[in-house]
């Protein structure tokens, strides 16, 4: 079993940046992809980026590409999200997710997920 650790959540101004982290107990052996999805109040969870190790590549939403960047590493078993130029609608509980493939921005067939980072950004 895999655990899944956010942290790096907290309040901004617009503009702002927030560091996400997400410290996994391991990676799998097999292929994986891994990555952030996110749910604000009365919204259905929706898919921010997702790394491939298969695919080696990174994939956003249209929301927050060119704001966002997701990076890992390996050695940490870590992956963050750097997040810039955050505005309100960025506002919601960030979930770190580990799965099988990436499918654009969200992480396919979940087997893993952790228990949410708040972040806010306020205008």
């Amino acid at each position: 079993e895999v655990q899944l650790v956010e942290s790096g959540g907290g309040s901004v101004q617009a503009g702002g940046s927030l560091r996400l982290s997400c410290a996994a107990s391991g990676f799998p052996d097999d292929d994986y992809a891994i990555g952030w999805f996110r749910q604000a109040p009365g919204k259905e969870r929706e898919g921010v980026s997702c790394i491939s190790d298969l695919q080696k590549s990174t994939y956003y939403a249209d929301s927050v590409k060119g704001r966002f960047t997701l990076s890992s590493d390996n050695a940490k078993n870590t992956v963050y999200l750097q997040m810039n130029s955050l505005q309100p609608e960025d506002t919601a509980v960030y979930y770190c997710a580990l799965g099988y493939y990436c499918s654009g921005p969200r992480v396919k067939a979940v087997q893993y997920w952790g228990k949410g980072t708040q972040v806010t950004a306020s205008s």
